[in-house]
């Protein structure tokens, strides 16, 4: 029986993690730290506001065991500004990490990442960049076992209000994207998925590219 902290789950790959995380028997424990309530109501969950994600209290107890983190929490490229992107993509998960590593450096961390992270930290572009930042940070801090998931474009199979244009033509566009191949996009339920059976059960890649989620799927 494990014990999990997840982030982002009023979002829509972390709130999907949630349930599976809900519904399985492997879980005995769930906290859930969010920036607003979710509404949710289980015996196993137990959700913690905060208002601060730099300022973690780490003697916390839910801080004392964990077997597996799964950071899905983040933002849309052009929602905030670029010091909140920054702020959001890299110094909330460092500061949540290091909170779990003092205390559980035998856990897995499982990041959502997504496709084009840059671990040179060159590139020009604000998302590569940051993603490729707390890749390395989080890869260097020792955990037992690391995971970053860069998925391509994340079909939201339960319908939602888009973030912006961009997220609308390619949900109209999704039946063409796919045909592409199975390094172009992924649907939000298989996401969810690959990311609780790899906190669960461990996977030889510390990075997952989109057709390496999808493989993981298609070994269940």
């Amino acid at each position: 029986m494990k014990k999990v902290i997840i982030t982002g789950t009023t979002g829509m790959v972390g709130s999907l993690v949630l349930e599976l995380c809900l519904n399985s028997p492997e879980i005995s424990g769930i906290t859930s730290l969010v920036r607003r309530p979710s509404g949710i109501k289980h015996k196993k969950l137990n959700e913690v506001i905060i208002d601060d994600f730099m300022k973690l209290d780490e003697k916390a107890p839910y801080f004392k065991s964990v077997d597996i983190v799964y950071y899905c929490l983040g933002v849309y490229t052009g929602t905030v500004d670029r010091n909140q992107f920054r702020v959001v993509t890299v110094d909330y998960p460092e500061v949540l990490a290091k909170a779990v590593y003092r205390k559980n450096p035998h856990a897995a961390f499982c990041l959502l990442s997504g496709a084009g992270a840059d671990r040179t930290e060159q590139s020009r572009f604000m998302f590569a960049k940051d993603k490729g930042a707390i890749e390395n940070r989080l890869a260097s801090l020792g955990f037992k076992s690391f995971h970053s998931f860069r998925p391509g474009y994340i079909y939201p199979v339960i319908p939602r209000k888009e973030p912006n244009f961009g997220y609308r033509v390619f949900r109209f566009l999704y039946p063409l994207i796919k045909l592409l191949g199975p390094g172009t996009t992924i649907r939000s339920t298989e996401l969810a998925q690959a990311i609780f059976n790899t906190g669960i059960n461990g996977c030889n890649l510390e990075i997952l590219e989109n057709r390496d989620i999808i493989s993981i799927l298609r070994q269940i």
